[in-house]
């Protein structure tokens, strides 16, 4: 920039810390600003893997027709508040609708460059800060019962493959050699090497933006509830604690950036996936990296507060308290995955994952608003969240990437 430009980034989460940092570090004068402390909102209760592999969206080819039988199935973690039904159809379809050959492909390669270097992204975003520490270099299995659950899986891993990432196969003894604490439950593991995980997701955060105001960056609990536009170019952003002008706004408050983005014309197709986590504190026989495990589709990662098994699909909306089906059945899984774990006590969390209809994050301008959009990635928030918050501080300052954003363009809706 020839001149130094006042960004306003309204999220402090992983991806508007990120974005913060970045453009702080291009010389903008930045503030940051959130309802909540940096760090507390969904960025907190992630299951902490920087989960480079993780390329394949959810829609996966054969989800229309399986998807009812799963909704109806006790032992299975998808779970729908079927009062909210009636709202959740609209999206809901459009969800659906990628859930073939050509668009996951598609997806695929979208989310290959958010999330594939998530290890060296985050290297480079702490850097020299106190976040640093909480990061662990490490492998990231995938724990599944036998040789024919890892086939029926067979599509994932091969859109992994095409990614640039191949598993190590462990079998039989070989999995306990490697990690003593599953039970028989688990007779195979797909190893990724050169993968790492967090041990504090909230802490990481709180300390990166501890990072952003020690560079003279400014933090601010506010409640964002409009833009001040004139000529559809945004001047300010208003909170119900005064007005902040600038120059550009970058818009990045997960699941809660929908409404925002309404004000400025953009109706974004994007839900709440409601996603759990048990804290097992003090645990005793505990895996010793994150393990995601097939029959669950929660994530196991050795913490600082103690096992944190995170994971779980449910509809339901914003607004609901958390239901006791998902926690349930997430307890019995960890008991058959890790039967000899013992722990001292269990805390337990509800978040809210910003889902797009075509899980594709959203990373562009809004028009010619001035206003930049980081935000809808759906599981992979923790992964992307540096490289997104690059690259829209990229646009902004004029240092353009060497990748094609087009598959992000906020417009497409």
């Amino acid at each position: 920039m020839s001149v130094a430009k006042h960004i306003v980034v309204v999220g402090a989460g992983i991806v508007g810390v990120s974005a913060a940092i970045w453009l702080t570090r291009a010389g903008a004068k930045v503030t940051l600003i959130d309802k909540n402390a940096p760090g507390q909102g969904t960025s907190f209760g992630n299951a902490g893997v920087l989960a480079s592999c993780s390329v394949v969206p959810v829609t996966a080819p054969g989800l229309v027709l399986k998807g009812p039988k799963l909704l109806l199935d006790p032992g299975f973690p998808l779970f729908m508040r079927w009062s909210y039904l009636p709202k959740l159809a609209p999206w809901l379809l459009r969800y659906l609708s990628h859930a073939n050959d050509n668009d996951t492909r598609r997806i695929s390669k979208g989310l290959t460059p958010i999330v594939a270097d998530s290890v060296e992204q985050h290297k480079a975003l702490s850097e020299g800060g106190g976040a640093s520490r909480y990061m662990v270099p490490s492998d990231y299995s995938f724990a599944y019962a036998d040789r024919a659950a890892f086939e029926a899986d067979a599509y994932t891993w091969q859109l992994r493959r095409v990614a640039g990432f191949e598993p190590d196969i462990l079998e039989g003894e070989a999995v306990h050699e490697y990690e003593p604490a599953f039970g028989p439950a688990v007779g195979l593991l797909a190893v990724m090497r050169d993968h790492g995980y967090i041990t504090d997701p909230g802490g990481y955060v709180a300390a990166l933006a501890e990072t952003f105001a020690e560079m003279g960056g400014r933090v601010v609990t506010a409640e964002v509830t409009d833009f001040d536009l004139v000529g559809g170019t945004v001047q300010a952003v208003l909170t119900d604690q005064g007005r902040f002008d600038c120059d550009h706004v970058v818009l990045s408050a997960g699941i809660w950036s929908k409404p925002l983005a309404a004000k400025l014309g953009l109706n974004v197709p994007l839900e709440s996936e409601r996603g759990y986590h048990i804290v097992f504190k003090e645990p005793v026989s505990a895996p010793k990296s994150p393990t995601m495990v097939a029959a669950g589709k929660f994530v196991a990662t050795p913490m600082e507060a103690g096992l944190r098994c995170a994971g779980i699909v449910e509809f339901g909306g914003l607004d609901a308290g958390p239901s006791r089906a998902p926690l349930k059945l997430l307890r019995k899984t960890v008991e058959q995955t890790f039967p000899d774990l013992t722990y001292a006590d269990t805390e337990e969390w509800l978040g809210h994952r910003p889902a797009p209809t075509d899980s594709l994050p959203l990373i562009g301008e809004i028009g010619q608003s001035g206003v930049y959009t980081a935000f809808g990635h759906h599981h992979i928030g923790l992964t992307g969240g540096p490289k997104t918050g690059r690259l829209v501080a990229g646009l902004i300052t004029g240092d353009r990437p060497n990748i094609d954003l087009a598959a992000y363009n906020p417009n497409r809706f």
